[in-house]
């Protein structure tokens, strides 16, 4: 397989939380008198949110919309015994919008189809079909300024709030308290994405992944990020968003003027220009 790099589509742009935000740290030890549920932070001690979790969550949203959610079309992650327990889309199709955009690994996998009627199935190698991954996202870092004084003076931490909930017991209705730590809703993040521009065995890219991404970007405003999403967290918008492409010849000369090829308020004002 011949892959040139033709350029790349560097997307940079404001998430802002709609909504309080929680994205857990994966600490499952709990301080006496300390929070139970609390976010990432970074070494500053700044709520962010990391690259991989939004990656993650945008291609599920797209597995789900491209209709990949499907036996024969997921491969076993992780699995448990002889029971899959984590899987996701990935397959050799070459022209895949999902595979295409979010990439794909190497080595053998066993679709869910083959793992149940055989938990010991040898599986397909895709390594033919891997090309490297067309979307890179960057950790989105806290605005600190988007968290005003105002905001502050009704926080329960320097830069988040706490949610408490019940967890209450149907038949006892005994109430079990739990806290949860969130970003404050009007919080923003700066982000950036990168999206390459490949051309492969002689057939260019041209816009076609960029607009998957932005699909996939309008996939998440419309449900969450993070965690209990369903119970009023994680309700996000992109916001100030800036495209602009870069050829790769100009990598070999100022681009410091490089003017955008599109340029809006937000997802429903943005509009591609060709380049």
């Amino acid at each position: 397989m011949d892959v040139i790099l033709k350029g790349k589509y560097i997307i940079k742009c404001k998430i802002e939380a709609v909504t309080g935000l929680h994205i857990g740290e994966g600490n499952n030890s709990i301080e006496i008198g300390g929070i139970d549920n609390s976010v990432v932070k970074d070494a500053e001690g700044k709520p962010y949110i990391p690259g991989s979790s939004l990656k993650g969550k945008m291609r599920a949203l797209m597995e789900f919309a491209e209709g990949k959610v499907k036996d024969d079309l997921m491969v076993v992650a992780v699995k448990k015994g002889d029971k899959p327990e984590i899987c996701i889309h990935m397959c050799e199709d070459i022209d895949c919008p999902v595979c295409g955009l979010f990439g794909r690994n190497h080595g053998k996998h066993v679709t869910k189809e083959e793992f149940i009627r055989n938990p010991n199935a040898e599986g397909k190698d895709f390594s033919d079909a891997v090309i490297p991954t067309r979307l890179i996202v960057r950790d989105a870092k806290l605005i600190d300024s988007s968290i005003t004084d105002e905001m502050k003076e009704n926080l329960d931490l320097e830069w988040t709030e706490v949610k408490f909930e019940n967890n209450i017991d149907r038949i006892t209705s005994k109430a079990t308290p739990r806290q949860s730590e969130r970003v404050p809703a009007g919080a923003q993040f700066s982000a950036e994405f990168v999206v390459n521009r490949y051309e492969v065995d002689g057939s260019d890219d041209g816009q076609r992944y960029l607009s998957k991404f932005i699909k996939a970007m309008k996939l998440l405003e419309d449900d969450y990020l993070g965690g209990q999403g369903s119970r009023g967290n994680g309700k996000v918008k992109f916001v100030d968003i800036e495209i602009v492409y870069k050829d790769s010849s100009d990598y070999e000369k100022d681009s410091s003027d490089l003017k955008p090829i599109a340029k809006a308020d937000s997802l429903d004002q943005l509009k591609l220009s060709t380049n």
